[in-house]
C-alpha cells in the first residue's frame, strides 16, 4: 500500500451518479448506538443466519412489529411470489 494517496482529483459522492443513488437510498436511516443483551444478539444474528439475511435488518422487523407497521422486505416478496408462481 502507498503510504500517501493524492486526493487532489477526487470527486465527491454526490457528484457521482451510482454514489448520489446509493446515498439518497441510506436517507431513511440513522446511525445509532445500542446496547442489547448478549444472549439477545446472539438469537437474532443465529436467526438471521438461519433465514440468510442480516442481524440488524431482523431486529428492524422485529421492531416494525412490535410498533405496529409491518414492512414486506425484498426477501418476503421473493419468497411469497415464487410460492405464488408455483401455485398457479
Amino acid at each position: 500500500m502507498r503510504k500517501q494517496y493524492d486526493f487532489s482529483k477526487a470527486k465527491r459522492a454526490s457528484t457521482v451518479p451510482h454514489l448520489a443513488r446509493l446515498q439518497a437510498e441510506a436517507k431513511g436511516k440513522t446511525r445509532i448506538t445500542i446496547m442489547l443483551d448478549n444472549d439477545l444478539l446472539m438469537t437474532f444474528k443465529a436467526k438471521a443466519k438461519s433465514e440468510g439475511t442480516g442481524y440488524q435488518t431482523l431486529i428492524n422487523q422485529t421492531l416494525r412489529r412490535a410498533a405496529g407497521a409491518v414492512s414486506v422486505d425484498e426477501v418476503t416478496l421473493r419468497r411469497v411470489i415464487r410460492e405464488e408462481l408455483k401455485a398457479g
